[in-house]
């Protein structure tokens, strides 16, 4: 058997952080058990429930959807510790996420996908709105001025390399979610440029993907008062990051 069929016979584990989603949750969980069950042979489909009040746990598990579960705790910790939780949940060779109301669509998920098919060696592929021609198409002047501001100052105190860490569609393989996710603690919105960090720490193959936002909805992230948390958790964490000596097996 190829490299090729290998892969593509892994299963896959979809992520889903979810705080206060009662109003979409139904309709993302049916769409995207209908998508699943088409598309991957061996898949399973996690949905973290980040200190919801509004019962979108219970919405989910309602609908007794197969291959689907739900994952979570009682107070609200912030998206990062949603990921986090369903990451490490999960038991599929390939673990993504991407968020509640499918920003990205269902087809990223193969696209995804067939990028560890194209890179058997990667540990993980993140995508990148940035590499999408229409990557940032229907967002308000303000938002995309944020995004790529944020970016920007990434690569200036932070050493970040790629070209976008704040997409929401990341995924890695099993081995990979196991040597970072455990070491993470930043559980607001910087997560995912921890777990870059980390990735790089550890030597780990990044792989990005073009994207673009298919679904628009009103961001949750407050772009000031959010922008400096960031930069706060960017601080400590590289402080940590590098005071912790690692062994790289």
């Amino acid at each position: 058997m190829s490299n090729t069929e290998t892969v593509f016979n892994k299963k896959i584990s979809l992520c889903i952080p979810m705080y206060n989603e009662n109003s979409i949750i139904a309709d993302t969980a049916k769409t995207l058990h209908e998508y699943m069950s088409k598309t991957f042979a061996d898949y399973e489909i996690i949905f973290s429930n980040d200190g919801s009040k509004d019962g979108c746990d219970k919405t989910v598990e309602a609908l007794n959807l197969p291959n689907v579960r739900v994952v979570g705790y009682p107070d609200n910790k912030g998206k990062g510790c949603a990921v986090r939780t369903a990451l490490l949940a999960a038991e599929g060779d390939i673990v993504m996420f991407t968020d509640a109301d499918l920003a990205y669509g269902t087809d990223v998920i193969k696209q995804v996908y067939d990028e560890f098919v194209a890179n058997p060696d990667a540990d993980m592929v993140i995508g990148s709105r940035n590499l999408h021609k229409d990557g940032y198409e229907g967002y308000t002047f303000i938002r995309k001025l944020a995004s790529k501001i944020y970016i920007k100052i990434l690569c200036f105190v932070g050493g970040f390399k790629l070209s976008d860490s704040q997409c929401g569609c990341k995924a890695f393989t099993r081995e990979t979610v196991w040597e970072i996710f455990p070491r993470c603690e930043v559980n607001g919105f910087a997560f995912d440029f921890e777990a870059i960090l980390w990735a790089t720490k550890l030597g780990k193959k990044i792989v990005e993907t073009p994207v673009k936002i298919i679904n628009h909805r009103e961001s949750k992230v407050n772009i000031v008062k959010d922008t400096f948390k960031m930069l706060g958790d960017l601080r400590k964490m590289k402080k940590r990051i590098k005071r912790i000596e690692i062994e790289i097996k």
